[in-house]
């Protein structure tokens, strides 16, 4: 019988979610609003709505979802720089598109209209997973949003949602396969791993990288099926914080 994994710094077991909590409507001026924690990492995904398009999809009858990332200057320590506009670093531009992609990836964009959605995710506190937990969070935010234009969407026999979408960090520490890691966890990773996932358990992004070690098919296999695990608590979640709101199977 192989012996128990010793418990993490958190008293967490290694397949175990840090603490997460989600308060909605957490300002007033965003039609969608999520103040999302997961242990020590806390942030503000605000969802916009925008009646016109960018200027490039100005011919075009569908819709658009994009987002913006930033961690606020007292989100680490030492402060972070402020980040002004023509000076995003590529980190940002990187983690800004990730979450942009893995919200359209569910969304039928020509149910939603000519309107732009802009998803802003904003690190009040870093910990480890902001990227991932912005995609988590963002979509709770872009359902909200989603919801308060329902009666100006165009009349369509496909629902605005395909599916619902989180994000999940996990990789092997000093040999041992970790869930959800920390930043004490991530920053000693011999392979660390974001991953994407639809509800429906399909995949939209798998982001793994080897930052101490190689790793084999089979350590991929294992990383792939711990994160599907991961992603089936956080839809859990997503369900229960939307309650009636659930926007998933219901048609205009």
């Amino acid at each position: 019988m192989k012996p128990a994994l010793p418990l993490r710094r958190d008293g967490r077991h290694a397949d175990d979610l840090r603490s997460i909590s989600v308060v909605r409507s957490y300002t007033k001026m965003a039609p969608g609003s999520v103040l999302i924690r997961a242990g020590e990492t806390v942030v503000l995904c605000t969802a916009s709505v925008d009646e016109s398009l960018p200027p490039w999809m100005k011919s075009e009858t569908r819709g658009w979802v994009t987002a913006e990332y930033n961690m606020l200057p007292g989100s680490t320590s030492p402060r972070k720089s402020r980040e002004r506009a023509g000076k995003v670093d590529g980190r940002t531009t990187e983690i800004q598109r990730l979450i942009g992609r893995s919200l359209r990836a569910v969304v039928n964009l020509d149910a939603l209209g000519p309107r732009m959605i802009t998803v802003d995710c904003d690190v009040l506190q870093a910990d480890g997973g902001t990227r991932t937990l912005s995609i988590t969070g963002g979509w709770i935010a872009l359902a909200d949003a989603i919801a308060s234009v329902r009666d100006k969407l165009p009349v369509s026999d496909k629902p605005v949602f395909h599916s619902n979408v989180a994000a999940i960090s996990l990789g092997f520490v000093t040999g041992d396969l970790l869930l959800d890691l920390d930043y004490s966890e991530d920053s000693r990773a011999e392979v660390d791993a974001n991953i994407v996932m639809t509800g429906a358990g399909e995949f939209v992004e798998v982001q793994g990288t080897a930052e101490g070690r190689t790793f084999s098919r089979g350590q991929l296999d294992s990383l792939l099926e711990l994160a599907a695990q991961g992603i089936g608590r956080l839809t859990a979640i997503q369900r229960e914080t939307l309650g009636e709101a659930w926007p998933l199977g219901a048609r205009r």
